[in-house]
C-alpha cells in the first residue's frame, strides 16, 4: 500500500514537472534564442568594428604622411574628412594633426575650432584633460583669458594639477594678477610636478618678482 501511495505520488511529481517543461519550454526557447541571437549580434559588430578600425589604421597612414608643414589645401581637406569620418583614435590623431599644422601656420582661430572638434571624438578622461590643456593655451595665445580659464576648470583629474596651475598662472598674468599668479606657480609646484616642469614654474615665479 505504501509502495502503491509512493509510485502516485513519484506519477504525480513526473506530471508536474512534464507540466512544468511543457509550460515553459516555450520561454526557454525564446530566452535562448534571444541569448543566441546577442552572441551572433555581438560577433557581428565585434567583427565590423575591427574591419573598420582596420581600415581606418591603413587610411591613417596616408594621411598622416600627408600632413606635413608644407601640406597643401586639398591635403588638408583629405585629413579633415578623414577626421570627420572617423570617431575613433584614429579621427582624434588626425584632428590633433591638423590642429598642429594650424598652430604651424599662426592660425590660431582655426586650431581652436578644431580641437574643440576633437573633443567630442573620444571618451578618454586623459586624452580629453591633454586636449583642454591645449585648448586653454591656444585661448591664452588669442588673449581670451577668460575662455582659457573656464576651460581649465573643467579638469578635475589630480595628476595634472600642477599643469593646470602653470596654465591658470600664465592666465593670471595675462590679467596683470600677479599675486593671483603667484598663488597659482605655488599650486603647481606643491602639485610635484617632473623636474622640467618644476624648473619652468621657478622661472615663471622669478619673473614675477623682477
Amino acid at each position: 500500500m505504501k509502495y502503491h501511495s509512493y509510485s502516485i505520488e513519484n506519477e504525480h511529481c513526473k506530471g508536474k514537472q512534464r507540466s512544468f517543461i511543457t509550460y515553459n519550454s516555450k520561454k526557454l526557447v525564446i530566452i535562448g534564442m534571444i541569448g543566441i541571437s546577442l552572441l551572433v549580434g555581438w560577433r557581428y559588430w565585434s567583427n565590423h568594428h575591427n574591419d573598420v578600425m582596420i581600415v581606418a589604421s591603413a587610411v591613417w597612414e596616408h594621411v598622416n604622411s600627408v600632413l606635413t608643414d608644407d601640406a597643401d589645401q586639398q591635403q588638408l581637406d583629405l585629413a579633415q574628412h578623414f577626421s570627420d569620418s572617423n570617431d575613433n583614435n584614429y579621427g582624434v590623431l588626425a584632428s590633433l594633426g591638423l590642429t598642429h599644422n594650424y598652430i604651424n601656420k599662426g592660425d590660431f582661430a582655426t586650431a581652436e575650432k578644431q580641437l574643440q572638434k576633437t573633443l567630442n571624438k573620444t571618451h578618454e578622461k586623459n586624452l580629453q584633460t591633454l586636449i583642454n590643456l591645449r585648448l586653454a593655451q591656444l585661448q591664452l595665445q588669442q588673449n581670451n583669458v577668460d575662455g582659457a580659464l573656464k576651460t581649465l576648470n573643467v579638469i578635475k583629474q589630480k595628476k595634472w594639477m600642477a599643469l593646470v596651475e602653470s596654465i591658470r598662472g600664465d592666465a593670471q598674468v595675462f590679467k596683470d594678477d600677479h599675486q593671483a599668479a603667484r598663488a597659482a606657480y605655488e599650486k603647481a609646484l606643491k602639485a610635484n610636478p617632473p623636474q622640467a616642469l618644476q624648473e619652468l614654474v621657478h622661472i615663471k615665479l622669478n619673473n614675477l618678482s623682477s
